[in-house]
C-alpha cells in the first residue's frame, strides 16, 4: 500500500493513461491531474485521426517498437471492455513507383522484426482486389490495423481515474514547479484560462510531467535539461465530400521517407464515416496554431533562437517548400493524394480539420523520432511522445509509471 501523492500536468490520453495505470496498480496511492484547459484530450489527442497504427513503421527495438506492438493489445482490450469503437479495416502501404519497391521491401523487413500480426506483400492485382479504386504497383497489407475514437477513450480514463479516488483537475494552468521537504509543490496562477481557479499550491510527492505541445517549456519549470525543445508542426486535412467516401474501404498510406518523420498524404476512414486526406506537414506559427492564421510572436521568438530549428531548416528546405505549397493550394495537395486514389481530385474534397503536432527537436537539428522520458529528482518528464503515442499510450503509462517509480 502507498499513500503518496502523485501530480500528472497534462490531461491528453498520455497523462491520463498515466494517471489511470498509477492508480490502479498502486493501491493507496492519490493521483491528481492538472490540466490547463476546461476539458480533457483537447490538444493533440482532440485532433489525433483515430488510427491504432500495427508498428509497421518503427525501429526495431526502439521504445516506439517495443511499446506499441504492447499497447495495440492493450488498447484493443479496454476498448472492447468498455465497449468504445474498435474497427481493423486494414491498411495499405503502397508503392506507386518501381524505385520505391526497395524502401518498401525494407519496410516490411521492419515490420516482420517488430512482430506486425498478418503482414504481407501484395501485388498490384491484389491492390485492386482490397481498394479497387486504388493506384500502385505493389504494397504491403496490414488487415489489423484498425481505428478508433482517442478522445472517448481518454474520457474513459479521465472516469477510470476519479472512481480510483483520483483527481482531474481542469483550469489550472502550470505556471511553477519547486522541491520542498519530501516533495514537490506544484502552482498555477490560473491566469487566462475561462473558468479557472484564483492562484493556487498543491504538494505532490512525485511530479509527471505530460505536457504535449508544452512539454519543454513545463520541464524547464522543474529544471530539467533544455533540450530538446519542442517545434510545433500543423497537418492539415481534406474530408472527401460524403457521397464519395466509398472510394475507399481502409487506410491508404504512401511508403515513407526514412529521413523525414512524418508519414505523407494518406487516406484515413474515422469512426463517424467520414474520410480526412491528408495530412500535410508545415511549420505553425504556434504551439496551438491549429490554423494559418494564428501566431503567437514569444513561440516564434524562442523558435528564431533556438539554433537546431535552423539546422532543420538547412536539412528540410525543400520538403518545406513542397509542404507549404499543398497548405496554400487544395490541387497541389490532391495531386499528391491521387498517386494512392487516381481520379480523385479537388471536386471531390472540402476543407477539413487540422491538428498540431509536438515534435521534439534536438540542438543539431535532428528531429527526434523515439519516445524520449527524462527524470530529475521526483519529477519524470516526457519530453517527446509523437504519434503513436495514442496507440502505445497504455503501454507508455506503464513505462512512465516504472520511470517514476525508479524501476526504469
Amino acid at each position: 500500500m502507498s499513500d503518496e501523492t502523485i501530480g500528472i500536468v497534462g490531461a491528453g490520453i498520455v497523462g491520463l493513461a498515466t494517471a489511470r495505470e498509477i492508480a490502479l496498480s498502486r493501491p493507496g496511492t492519490r493521483v491528481v491531474v492538472f490540466e490547463k484547459e476546461r476539458e480533457v484530450s483537447l490538444h493533440q489527442t482532440g485532433h489525433n485521426s483515430g488510427v491504432v497504427h500495427a508498428g509497421i513503421y518503427y525501429t526495431p527495438g526502439s521504445l516506439k517498437a517495443d511499446l506499441t506492438v504492447r499497447g495495440v493489445a492493450l488498447l484493443r482490450a479496454y476498448c472492447e471492455d468498455r465497449g468504445l469503437p474498435y474497427r481493423e479495416i486494414g491498411k495499405l502501404v503502397v508503392a506507386v513507383r518501381e524505385d520505391e519497391l526497395g524502401r518498401m521491401n525494407a519496410l516490411y523487413d521492419r515490420a516482420r522484426n517488430n512482430h506486425v500480426p498478418d503482414l504481407r506483400r501484395v501485388s498490384r492485382e491484389e491492390i485492386r482486389e482490397i481498394e479497387p479504386n486504388a493506384g500502385g504497383v505493389a504494397a504491403l497489407y496490414s488487415p489489423r490495423t484498425a481505428i478508433t475514437d482517442y478522445p472517448a477513450i481518454a474520457r474513459a480514463f479521465a472516469e477510470d481515474v476519479v472512481g480510483s479516488g483520483g483527481e482531474v483537475r481542469t483550469g489550472f494552468p502550470v505556471t511553477g514547479v519547486r522541491e520542498v521537504p519530501d516533495g514537490i509543490e506544484v502552482a498555477s496562477g490560473a491566469t487566462g484560462t475561462p473558468g479557472a481557479e484564483g492562484p493556487t499550491r498543491v504538494r505532490v510527492d512525485r511530479l509527471i510531467l505530460c505536457a504535449g505541445l508544452h512539454s519543454d517549456t513545463v520541464a524547464g519549470l522543474a529544471r530539467d535539461r533544455r533540450d530538446p525543445r519542442i517545434v510545433p508542426f500543423r497537418g492539415e486535412y481534406m474530408l472527401l465530400r460524403p457521397e464519395r467516401t466509398d472510394l475507399v474501404r481502409g487506410l491508404i498510406y504512401p511508403v515513407p521517407d526514412p529521413s523525414y518523420p512524418f508519414l505523407g498524404v494518406h487516406f484515413t476512414p474515422r469512426v463517424d464515416g467520414s474520410v480526412e486526406v491528408g495530412p500535410n506537414a508545415v511549420l505553425a506559427l504556434a504551439r496551438e496554431g491549429y490554423t494559418r492564421t494564428r501566431i503567437s510572436p514569444k513561440d516564434l521568438l524562442g523558435l528564431a533562437a533556438y539554433p537546431g530549428v535552423w539546422r532543420m531548416a538547412a536539412r528540410h528546405w525543400r520538403t518545406g517548400i513542397r509542404e507549404y505549397r499543398g497548405s496554400f493550394s487544395a490541387a497541389a495537395f490532391m495531386r499528391d493524394a491521387g498517386l494512392y486514389v487516381p481520379g480523385v481530385g479537388v471536386e471531390d474534397v472540402v476543407r477539413g480539420g487540422a491538428g498540431v503536432r509536438a515534435q521534439a527537436l534536438d540542438r543539431d537539428g535532428t528531429l527526434v523520432d523515439d519516445f524520449r522520458i527524462h527524470r530529475v529528482g521526483r519529477v519524470t518528464a516526457v519530453r517527446n511522445a509523437p504519434s503513436p503515442a495514442a496507440t502505445a499510450s497504455m503501454a507508455i503509462a506503464e513505462h512512465i509509471a516504472e520511470a517514476a517509480f525508479g524501476r526504469a
